[in-house]
């Protein structure tokens, strides 16, 4: 249950980055025009992948504990490695993002 409660969190850390970064957003570079994704897209992009396996192995672990037939418990474990892995990956992302931001924000002008 922990992990939820420190999932929310970081989601809740992610997307106030992600706004407070598309606030500051400056003018279209050429690149974007072009369609290219921007960072902000991709990192939302990211947090919402890693919800979404978070979400399938939950629904997947449920699905076992009431015993639908077709759920194997080998898939559920798979299922929960990938989002823990992901999760962990992303708190990963999230503390180099802050460490640099940190970095960024201690520089001498």
């Amino acid at each position: 249950m922990s992990q939820g409660v420190a999932f929310n969190r970081l989601m809740l850390e992610m997307r106030s980055m992600q706004a407070e970064a598309m606030a500051r957003k400056p003018a279209v570079s050429e690149a974007q025009e072009a369609g290219a994704p921007s960072f902000s897209d991709m990192l939302g992009q990211a947090v919402n992948k890693v919800g979404e396996t978070q979400q399938v192995s939950s629904q997947l672990a449920s699905a076992f504990e009431m015993g639908q037939s077709g759920v194997d418990l080998t898939d559920v474990m798979i299922a929960s490695q990938k989002a823990s892995v992901s999760f962990q990956a992303m708190t990963q992302v999230r503390n180099k993002m802050v460490q640099a931001y940190q970095d960024i924000m201690q520089m001498p002008v």
